[in-house]
């Protein structure tokens, strides 16, 4: 014969609502920690050692030769709602008509602005800022029903 716990039963509902209320996370993108940015000195570093030192970037300059961009964005699931990004970050590496680093810059996304989170050196502003309005506005507007007709 089955004998029915009360306080197992609640203790197990509970339990279930808890772990079904824990955000699911998602990760997308890479861009270089401070410690291998380090490594990139501006004015001496080119395509080619930036790439060797970093990895190749999530995006390119739209011109052949163009700048570099490291993208990164996450997202959290919380239960039945849908996917919410709750960070969204581009650093973007610059060259001069030489092929050198001439600026690296980082930029997050607050409160649906471009906001620069730091500087290698401060220029008034970097050449492709409409490219990075552009990415970083276009990441996660992308839908299921937009590509399967």
């Amino acid at each position: 014969m089955i004998r029915f716990n009360s306080r197992a039963a609640v203790a197990a509902a509970f339990l279930t609502l808890a772990v079904a209320c824990a955000p699911i996370v998602r990760n997308h993108g890479y861009i270089p920690n401070d410690e291998d940015l380090s490594l990139v000195t501006v004015g001496v570093d080119t395509r080619e050692t930036v790439e060797g030192s970093l990895g190749a970037p999530s995006a390119g300059g739209v011109i052949a030769g163009g700048d570099f961009y490291y993208t990164r964005s996450r997202w959290e699931t919380l239960g039945a709602r849908a996917p919410k990004e709750v960070e969204r970050q581009v650093l973007a590496i610059s060259f001069n008509a030489g092929g050198t680093v001439s600026n690296i810059e980082r930029f997050g996304l607050e409160d649906g602005r471009v906001v620069t989170l730091s500087r290698r050196i401060t220029d008034s502003s970097i050449r492709d800022l409409s490219f990075i309005r552009q990415l970083l506005g276009s990441v996660g507007r992308l839908r299921a029903e937009n590509i399967v007709e």
